[in-house]
């Protein structure tokens, strides 16, 4: 896309501060001196920029499930009738959920694999489609993605299997579900496994990571399992890539498993990638990303958000660290995904009436953000996150720089570059309107809030300082006019 050039000014100098002027949440702004720099009536309404003539450089990726979605056995046909509004939409990737036959057949959300070739063709567990439908509906979903230029991820489970047969495991003394052929849910016959291939073995008692599902935990040190994951031709890993048409991968329960497992695959196969690492502590998150090389989801940023907006209201919180702050490439941003929303712990949620501010937060910083399906196809949020999802393809560019923080207001500055203006983006969870001088890269410039949550139209001085906006326990998000 050809860029609109746009010359930006000369930054000032960092001594130059801001002044405050925001009122108390009891106090409405009525001040005539905050409404100094709006526009003269006898002068043209200024116009927001073309949007399509800026890039950022980045879009967004859509998660395009939630937790034991219905119907049943329609998901694939149902995504493929709205991935062309997704593109429309700015969105460059979708992460599928686990594709392939689980344990509880047509009901599995795939996170307990059995046969990781059975896609929807073999009738085991009680189903020939998995509960997301046919390999040809799957295959056909692909197929329109790549058409209009969509990437999809495959959501892959290499920790544990369920749904064997029962055999004898001398390692462990007893019998246990670790048999998987054509008759005890692996009928597609590959990657057949038995004890010998899950811990304890003769190679392995454990893997490095946290110990989940433990009898059926598979061993990655055991050469058969690489071979069959990701280094032979029919491996997993070359199967969905070459076959199947996935472009990259999730990393399901990352904690299971060395980092090493996720070097060797990304050495085998390459591909857009990133981790589930369940983890709040941005530090684990930072160690992580370096030892694997991929990204990560970022859920330090993520509980920073909920504890910010809902479990504490305090906004400061939004200055701890995240992993975006220190691998803004590496961090994959989200709200909410298919784990958060299915129970009712409210601290592992972002409630409903702060979703829009923390997309908004997600969507103009730095990161990749990832939209929610059950977000985007609420009708009370969608045409927003459109919105936001444009702005952040167009104008989310440039250095991270936080203007002001406090309990109750937030105002964060992309710095933008030559060729792109940035934004400014202004959270309050006040009660009341708030206004507060800022520091803008814009001189004599009338501006304008392109979330299009409040009417006021400062205009930058000499200097660059505006007078911005944020609506009462809400946001807006401020850039040049034409």
């Amino acid at each position: 896309m050809k860029l609109k050039k746009y010359i930006a000014p000369a930054f000032l100098s960092l001594a130059l501060s801001f002044a405050a002027c925001s009122k108390d949440d009891d106090e409405a702004v009525t001040d005539p001196d905050d409404t100094d720099s709006e526009l003269p009536e006898e002068n043209e309404e200024p116009k927001m920029l073309d949007l399509e003539e800026y890039s950022s450089g980045q879009k967004v990726m859509m998660q395009t499930f939630y937790w034991d979605v219905e119907p049943r056995h329609e998901w694939w046909t149902n995504l493929s009738d709205k991935v062309e509004g997704w593109a429309d939409a700015g969105i460059d990737r979708l992460w599928l959920p686990v594709a392939t036959k689980g344990q509880s057949g047509g009901y599995s959300m795939g996170y307990d694999p059995s046969d990781y070739f059975d896609f929807g063709e073999y009738d085991q567990h009680g189903t020939i489609p998995t509960r997301f439908g046919t390999r040809e509906e799957l295959e056909d979903l692909i197929a329109a993605s790549h058409d209009l230029g969509l990437e999809v991820i495959a959501d892959i489970v290499l920790n544990h299997n369920s749904g064997g047969g029962l055999e004898y495991n001398s390692y462990r003394d007893k019998e246990t579900y670790t048999n998987f052929d054509e008759e005890h849910g692996n009928a597609s016959g590959m990657f057949n496994r038995s004890y010998e291939h899950f811990h304890p073995n003769d190679t392995h008692e454990s893997d490095e990571g946290d110990l989940f599902f433990s009898e059926q935990d598979l061993c990655h040190h055991q050469q058969y399992v690489q071979d069959w994951f990701w280094k032979d031709e029919n491996s997993v890993a070359k199967y969905y890539k070459n076959e199947m048409g996935f472009d990259g991968w999730r990393f399901d329960y990352v904690k299971g498993f060395g980092e090493w497992v996720i070097r060797d695959w990304m050495d085998e196969v390459g591909g857009f990638a990133v981790g589930e690492n369940y983890d709040g502590n941005a530090n684990v998150l930072i160690d992580w990303v370096e030892e694997t090389g991929i990204r990560a989801f970022d859920f330090a940023a993520f509980y920073r958000m909920e504890e910010a907006f809902d479990r504490h209201k305090d906004l400061t919180i939004l200055e701890d660290e995240m992993l975006r702050q220190t691998y803004p490439e590496q961090a994959v941003t989200f709200t909410a995904n298919h784990d958060t929303e299915k129970d009712e712990n409210e601290d592992n949620r972002i409630a409903p009436e702060n979703k829009m501010k923390a997309y908004a937060y997600i969507l103009t910083h730095d990161g990749y953000p990832t939209i929610f399906y059950s977000d985007y196809e609420n009708e009370e949020f969608q045409q927003e996150i459109q919105q936001l999802i444009t702005i952040h393809n167009s104008l989310a560019t440039g250095e991270v720089d936080i203007l002001h923080v406090d309990n109750d207001e937030y105002i964060m500055k992309r710095n933008g570059n030559s060729e792109n203006p940035g934004l400014i983006l202004y959270i309050s969870t006040g009660n009341n309107t708030k206004r507060r001088n800022v520091q803008t890269n814009w001189n004599n410039v009338e501006l304008l809030d392109y979330s299009g949550n409040t009417t006021h139209i400062p205009t930058s001085d000499e200097n660059g300082t505006a007078n911005l906006e944020a609506p009462a326990n809400g946001y807006s998000i401020w850039s040049v006019s034409e």
